[in-house]
């Protein structure tokens, strides 16, 4: 076994970057809902708080809505990585 380091997501920060991007759009949380077709806003408010994550599909949703790139939406812990065994 060797060890590596495994980036960590900070999902909080990630979440206060996903409310500034849609601020700089000039997108109110209705106006994603209406993009990704929910039913409520909820799932948006809890990305914002960092309470859930987007997944993978709706990251290229909003990358594409905000107009950069999916590693300008995720945020890295300060401490960055977090070491784990990985078998070789």
């Amino acid at each position: 076994m060797m060890l590596r380091n495994i980036p960590i997501i900070d999902m909080v920060e990630t979440g206060n970057r996903i409310a500034e991007l849609r601020v700089q759009a000039g997108l109110s949380v209705r106006d994603l809902q209406d993009i990704f077709g929910f039913g409520t806003p909820q799932a948006i408010y809890k990305w914002q708080r960092g309470m859930s994550m987007p997944t993978i599909d709706n990251l290229v949703v909003l990358s594409a809505v905000f107009d950069v790139q999916i590693d300008e939406i995720l945020v890295l812990a300060n401490a960055g990585m977090d070491e784990t065994k990985i078998s070789a």
